[in-house]
């Protein structure tokens, strides 16, 4: 089934937090993910990037593009990677002008902080059953259990209704 881009970048960024990352990180890895579906890449990368969490690229790259940042000369900096395509979705994501080159077995990133990122017209996203399921899994880790108790500690509309 379709899904919006909206709905595809909230769903992910919600099930790498229920997985286990940063508020921040996870914000990042919604957006990347929407650019690497809507670049028809696998979502076997964005599975692998979640089941490495706490550690792999969701948390590594955000970090990555921010210390490439905070090196710019003149609004403009470059970096390495090790070639994965996750990193080229997350260099889309991006604010700014980043454009990826592959040069003997890393990828370079080139970051130019003077010209904003080109945004495209975004399409509908295809997600296989397999992927939806396993995102709103993780993304249903974030809801507190219906209970009296968690109403008590200010769930939901708590335990009077005064509509």
């Amino acid at each position: 089934m379709s899904r919006s881009a909206n709905e595809v970048m909230t769903l992910a960024a919600k099930a790498a937090r229920g997985a286990g990352a940063p508020p921040a990180q996870a914000a990042h890895f919604g957006r990347a993910a929407l650019c690497h579906l809507s670049a028809d890449r696998p979502e076997a990368n964005l599975t692998a990037a979640l089941d490495a969490l706490p550690g792999g690229p969701i948390i590594a790259f955000p970090r990555f593009f921010a210390q490439l940042a905070e090196r710019a000369v003149d609004g403009r900096a470059q970096g390495k990677q090790a070639t994965e395509t996750l990193i080229k979705s997350y260099a889309e994501a991006q604010a700014f002008d980043c454009k990826t080159t592959v040069t003997s077995g890393s990828l370079t990133v080139t970051m130019d902080l003077t010209k904003p990122a080109e945004r495209h017209t975004l399409k509908r996203i295809v997600l296989s059953d397999a992927f939806f399921c396993k995102l709103e899994n993780l993304a249903a880790k974030l809801l507190v259990p219906e209970s009296d108790a968690s109403r008590l500690s200010g769930a939901g509309a708590g335990l009077t209704d005064n509509d």
